[in-house]
């Protein structure tokens, strides 16, 4: 038997409404997240060790 992830919203849900918000859950090996307006669409998966040089990167990132 198979459990669904337990999602969690993010601590930052942007301005405004808080639409703008992503989910995350701890799938024990991987990290998940997905977009919490679109639930049923693609998540991306990282290996727990990559999930947060990923998240330090998107830190430091420009946006144009």
């Amino acid at each position: 038997m198979t459990t669904s992830p337990n999602w969690k919203k993010s601590s930052y849900s942007g301005g405004g409404e808080g639409n703008d918000c992503l989910e995350v859950a701890d799938l024990e090996t991987h990290i998940a997240i997905r977009d919490s307006k679109a639930p049923t669409r693609a998540t991306l998966t990282f290996p727990v060790t990559a999930f947060v040089p990923f998240i330090t990167a998107l830190k430091g990132a420009r946006l144009p």
